[in-house]
């Protein structure tokens, strides 16, 4: 569980994108998907721009159970470019919080997350959306971190994680969790300065106009 997230510098350096796949599911929080879709977006313009990689570092997907409508929080409709079955492997893939039902109850959903996580060479889950590791075993012998809210139900379901709070987001090596729904940005610019260099975030977070200064996990 201790693979640092330069492994992903390597999928770059060799020519091709960093394939970065975002789960949707009803009610999912808005922000916390399409934070760190525009994130990585947003890194992938900078770096051509500013002439630091000749192809795109990352390209970015979602994937949902069906390749229907689903419908986020608060009603926003969103179509996912994949569903279970014709999604790709994902190098990076990224499980967000919500009203967290019917991931958790839905086996379908448990087992693609399981399988895409092994393809995966990192993780990393947005607010509530670490429910859905810890149930899947991930974080068992972690540290990670969910909503400010949300942490007495963490640490109660899951005794085998270590649980911590006040923090914007956990760095456990092939395994990141952040806080609640803006928190999922500083994580996904974290993970671009890990990946591409703490210089070409900046200036990601700077194109986004986000207050962002970066920090250890």
């Amino acid at each position: 569980m201790h693979v640092r997230p330069e492994a992903l510098t390597a999928i770059v350096a060799s020519g091709r994108p960093i394939e970065v796949g975002i789960l949707l599911f009803p009610d999912v929080e808005i922000l916390d998907f399409a934070g760190p879709f525009e994130v990585f977006s947003v890194a992938s313009r900078v770096a051509r721009r500013n002439g630091a990689l000749a192809t795109v570092p990352f390209r970015v997907s979602t994937v949902a159970a069906q390749r229907e409508t689903v419908v986020a929080r608060h009603g926003l409709r969103v179509e996912p470019d994949h569903d279970f079955a014709d999604a790709p492997a994902f190098d990076l893939l990224i499980v967000p919080g919500g009203v967290m039902t019917q991931p958790l109850a839905d086996p379908a959903t448990l087992d693609w997350v399981a399988a895409a996580a092994r393809a995966a060479t990192l993780t990393a889950s947005v607010c509530t959306g670490a429910f859905v590791l810890a149930r899947l075993g991930l974080l068992d012998g972690l540290e990670a971190t969910t909503h400010w809210e949300d942490i007495p139900d963490l640490r109660a379901a899951f005794p085998d994680v270590r649980v911590v709070e006040d923090v914007p987001f956990v760095d456990e090596g092939q395994i990141v969790t952040s806080a609640g729904i803006s928190a999922g940005i500083g994580m996904s610019l974290h993970l671009v300065g890990r990946v591409l260099g703490t210089e070409l975030a900046s200036a990601t977070a700077r194109q986004m106009q986000y207050d962002w200064t970066p920090r250890a996990a």
